[in-house]
């Protein structure tokens, strides 16, 4: 059975593998780990306190044969495909079934790029369905929540073979400078990302983004004809959308500054000091669905080869 998504860049999950572990800031507050805490000892998930340990499902293998619809399919959206404790035997599998429902489009992202490249490295010339071709339906990704990461991940990304390759940035906490990574400032048009995703983070201890940070990525992405994909605030959003909503004295707001730092319950300094207008975004907190997905008035759900 198809598992449809809420993900909004995707139509379907598909969870062949599932768990993980932190390997950096943006896993401060994993979904799929809360969801797996949920699950526990059900629906294939270890018991707890290992609800989240990396666990391989071969009774999921072929689900991709049973869609007939074809759709966008999240591999792996409830743990890491190349996580260490993934046999390259097992991603093989993977790949071979995706070449085979080959109907489908498999969106694969990882926090591991180094390993997705050991993988093609290891296969070349006994795995041709993963390795000699490129999958023209495998959409290969990184997620790259600020600038440390960025620089870390995307230039391993950059050298996996790949018929489209994308960074996703969530929950973006901090400002970020793509463009390096983007045709015609560095990266050569045979090596390049072809598709950013921009999100803020939701859940107990979300962090909030600025507004500017997103800006800034739209304009680096709309100057390098770059599809970009803006999937929500999360649960914190610019004061900007208060006429969404009533403010009240309950509500949990604060003063997130570019540099991302947050003052909480704090009056905002612009105007007194000599600070640029745009440094300062007074945040409040009211829940993914109420802060919704509009940037600068409209919704942006480009994707590779579809720019609106």
């Amino acid at each position: 059975m198809a598992i449809r998504s809420a993900i909004e860049w995707t139509e379907a999950t598909w969870n062949p593998v599932t768990g993980c572990e932190p390997v950096s800031l943006g896993c401060a507050h994993c979904y799929a780990a809360r969801m797996a805490k949920r699950l526990a000892g059900r629906c294939g998930y270890p018991a707890r306190p290992n609800e989240f340990a990396v666990t391989l499902h071969p009774d999921r293998l072929d689900d991709p044969f049973r869609w007939r619809k074809p759709r966008l399919v999240f591999v792996c959206s409830m743990g890491d495909l190349f996580h260490e404790d993934v046999p390259f035997l097992s991603i093989a599998t993977v790949w071979q079934i995706m070449s085979i429902a080959h109907q489908h489009t498999y969106q694969v992202l990882t926090k591991r790029p180094d390993r997705m490249l050991e993988f093609f490295d290891w296969g070349r010339g006994r795995f041709p369905w993963c390795t000699d071709s490129i999958l023209p339906n495998a959409w290969l990704g990184v997620t790259a929540e600020n600038q440390e990461q960025a620089n870390k991940r995307i230039p391993v990304l950059l050298h996996v073979p790949a018929a489209v390759r994308f960074v996703s940035v969530e929950p973006m906490l901090g400002e970020m400078d793509l463009n390096p990574y983007f045709p015609g400032y560095g990266a050569s048009c045979d090596s390049k990302l072809d598709w950013v995703i921009c999100g803020g983070e939701t859940g107990p201890g979300a962090r909030p983004m600025h507004p500017q940070w997103v800006r800034f990525l739209r304009e680096q992405c709309q100057g390098a004809d770059m599809p970009f994909f803006f999937k929500a605030w999360g649960d914190w959003c610019p004061e900007s959308h208060t006429e969404l909503f009533t403010t009240d004295n309950s509500m949990r707001w604060g003063v997130l500054t570019r540099d991302g730092e947050f003052y909480e319950n704090i009056t905002p300094w612009n105007g007194r000091n000599e600070i640029s207008p745009d440094y300062e975004a007074i945040m409040y907190r009211i829940g993914k669905k109420a802060a919704g997905r509009l940037l600068d008035g409209r919704i942006w759900d480009e994707f590779p080869g579809r720019l609106e």
